[in-house]
């Protein structure tokens, strides 16, 4: 490796071509980071600063890529800065003849011109063809970087693409700038050092050095360094061969960057399915290469499988599915953001993509999931226990009886897992707060859009309080709501029963219940179903809340059914109980103080951490499980030996009380090993446990 400090414009002036490999990322600086190189510049200009560093550009030099007498430099790193840079030496020569072409007086910056500018920093002039450019990006930035180099820039002025759009961003502040800050933007730029580091390719390892930069500007995601790891140890054709299949048709349909972060969020829910355990956020890179390591599949079969479930992933959460009743199944699922599903719904589409699944059991299956999560939310019932339910969820699915087995699966979840049968769904309906809900516009469009084929834009309307808000009701309200007014006000307020759709919300306003009817554009004269009752009701009162919910719950229950399965058939999914060898009796250190008491407390903390968690009596130890073991206690005299289900490098332990025994013969499972010899120790080494058991139910 060389590491020489220099002039930037000593660097771009040099002939050579510096080429973005196709496995970088694509060009990314937001506004933000542009404003900042621009104060930079301004800034070294404007003040007697010698220099300014904006960090180094890092490239392999290959005798491979070399024509006449240009090289062609490979880039690891700088891509960002080069490229930004460039965009603002084009803008400002293209300033400076723009104001020569309208101007009696030409435009002098001392030391330059535009010619000067695009010949020493933006081409090689004295080369055609590919040779000519001094900077080549990546397939998608590239036509539009040397379309601003050979001055056509006829772009929108709203386009979202980077390139154009940075350029323009530059080309407008200079053209409010005079000569005199014309001139300082170019003394700025004569001002700017990097750090010109090459790489000898025998000797330097471009793969480890692009892990450890830390770029001065956007970080490098998770889906950067996996692009990187995936075409980087290529041979040139292959690259290209990759990325041309495969890589750049991903790129195109998260959008260029534009869903970037959607991007990194395939990849998890991605590992999530091939692994059974899900990465970390910031740990996707790192799962993603032990995934490769040790799958007997060839990368590039792992590149194809990656883009046949990106397609999938665009499809149901981008909204590019043609199947009309997909399309509005995953339309309704992705309205009420259940990500914690999305690996699932991966399988399945993989499944309905393979013949396994019937469309129409794809569409039963994913209606499926949508209910039970919004009957969850109206039952009142935690959603952090859905993440455990949802990557365990395939493991009891039998593929021969898909749609059976998925019900089951739903019908035999127990405790803050259940699926809430219609008779609770429907009691909580009553006096649930479904106004101040988020995406209240979802089920008030599901509801009313029941059985139609005509469906009601539902964002034209309002909700409508029936029972006005204001909590200062008129005369004739009270005696409407009865003596207990005040009590039926601050109890179905924002329930079910009160509340409905209108375009005519400010004239209905507080009115009361027979003008909110009668009048144009009342209940009576809305064409909304939701508005059926209404028009007919004598009167607004508790009984007439309370029985227009029980009226549009009969119909929530359809719109969000509860799977159906007969007895004997659900009889036929559960599982066994298994009845251990061995009990409580055949281990003494349980049985006698300070042990008992010990583990007793210890006992039921780990349980109390989730319903479904068992105690199995073994013969030299205890494990307590979910799918599996997450701990085990190995009874001794001085304490009890816990072994953690987790690798030692998964843990975080900041009182070091923990041993890596992944090399020693020990009872029970896992890397990880932390002695319980006190109740004080307990709370913490509950934090230890608490990280295991995350670990298996694929939040840690």
């Amino acid at each position: 490796m060389k590491a020489t400090e220099t002039r930037l414009f000593k660097f771009l002036q040099k002939s050579a071509q510096f080429i973005i490999p196709i496995y970088q990322r694509q060009y990314s600086w937001t506004a933000a980071q542009c404003e900042q190189l621009w104060n930079d510049i301004y800034r070294a200009g404007a003040t007697n600063l010698e220099g300014h560093f904006i960090g180094s550009v890092v490239y392999v030099e290959r005798s491979l890529y070399s024509h006449s007498d240009v090289p062609q430099l490979l880039v690891i790193d700088g891509q960002q800065r080069l490229t930004s840079t460039s965009l603002l030496i084009a803008a400002l020569s293209h300033e400076i003849d723009r104001r020569n072409k309208s101007a009696e007086q030409k435009v002098i910056i001392e030391g330059t011109n535009p010619k000067k500018l695009k010949n020493y920093y933006l081409c090689n002039a004295e080369e055609d063809g590919e040779l000519y450019y001094k900077l080549v990006l990546t397939k998608s930035d590239n036509e539009a970087l040397h379309q601003i180099v050979d001055g056509k820039t006829a772009f929108k002025e709203e386009t979202s693409h980077r390139v154009e759009r940075n350029y323009l961003n530059f080309a407008d502040k200079l053209a409010r700038l005079s000569e005199e800050e014309l001139g300082l933007i170019y003394k700025g730029l004569q001002k700017l050092i990097i750090v010109d580091i090459a790489l000898d390719k025998d000797k330097d390892d471009p793969q480890l050095i692009f892990e450890s930069l830390n770029s001065t500007g956007l970080a490098l995601s998770q889906a950067d360094l996996i692009r990187n790891y995936v075409l980087m140890k290529q041979d040139i054709k292959e690259q290209k061969r990759l990325y041309e299949d495969y890589w750049f048709p991903m790129e195109k349909n998260f959008g260029h960057g534009e869903h970037s972060w959607r991007f990194n969020a395939f990849m998890r829910d991605f590992l999530t399915i091939k692994t059974g355990s899900t990465p970390r956020q910031d740990a996707v890179y790192e799962g993603f290469k032990a995934y490769v390591l040790h799958s007997t599949e060839s990368i590039q079969d792992i590149v194809a499988d990656v883009y046949r479930y990106s397609s999938y992933y665009v499809a149901f959460v981008l909204g590019t599915e043609e199947e009309p009743s997909l399309k509005r199944a995953f339309k309704d699922l992705n309205a009420y953001k259940i990500d914690v599903a999305y690996p699932l719904v991966l399988e399945m589409y993989n499944d309905y993509d393979h013949k396994v699944l019937k469309l129409e059991e794809f569409v039963e299956c994913v209606r499926y999931i949508e209910s039970y999560a919004f009957r969850r939310l109206v039952c009142w019932i935690p959603t952090n226990s859905m993440n455990k339910t949802f990557a365990r969820f395939s493991k009891d699915l039998k593929k021969d009886r898909y749609v059976e087995s998925f019900k089951a699966a739903f019908l035999l979840l127990t405790g803050n897992r259940r699926m809430p049968l219609d008779d609770e769904f429907k009691r909580s309906l009553e006096t649930k707060d479904m106004y101040n809900i988020r995406s209240k516009s979802y089920w008030l469009r599901r509801l009313e859009n029941y059985k139609r084929k005509e469906p009601v834009q539902v964002t034209d309307y309002t909700i409508e309080h029936v029972m006005p808000q204001n909590p200062e009701l008129s005369q004739k309200w009270r005696d409407e709501l009865g003596e207990n007014w005040q009590d039926v006000h601050d109890t179905y307020l924002h329930t079910l029963g009160n509340l409905t759709l209108t375009g005519y919300n400010s004239e209905l306003s507080d009115k009361p219940f027979h003008e909110k009817q009668t009048i144009e554009g009342g209940f009576a004269d809305s064409p909304l179903r939701l508005n059926k009752y209404l028009a007919k009701c004598p009167t607004w009162n508790e009984a007439a809340i309370l029985e227009r919910a029980k009226e549009l719950s009969d119909t929530m229950v359809k719109v969000w059914p509860c799977p159906e399965l007969d007895e004997e058939t659900l009889v036929s999914y559960r599982q066994p109980e298994v009845k251990s060898a061995y009990s409580l009796e055949d281990h003494p250190y349980l049985n006698k103080e300070p042990m008992k008491s010990l583990y007793q407390k210890f006992k039921t903390q780990v349980m109390e951490l989730d319903e479904e968690v068992t105690e199995e009596f073994l013969k030299k130890y205890v494990a307590f499980k979910l799918d599996t073991n997450f701990v085990d206690v190995v009874p001794q005299a001085s304490g009890l030996r816990l072994s953690l289900n987790m690798k030692f490098d998964q843990l975080v332990d900041p009182q070091n009380r923990c041993k890596d025994i992944s090399n020693l013969g020990r009872w029970g499972n896992g890397e990880v090993e932390v002695k319980l010899s006190d109740v004080s120790e307990l709370d913490y080494v509950m934090e230890l446990v608490q990280q295991a058991l995350d670990l298996q139910v694929g939040e840690g």
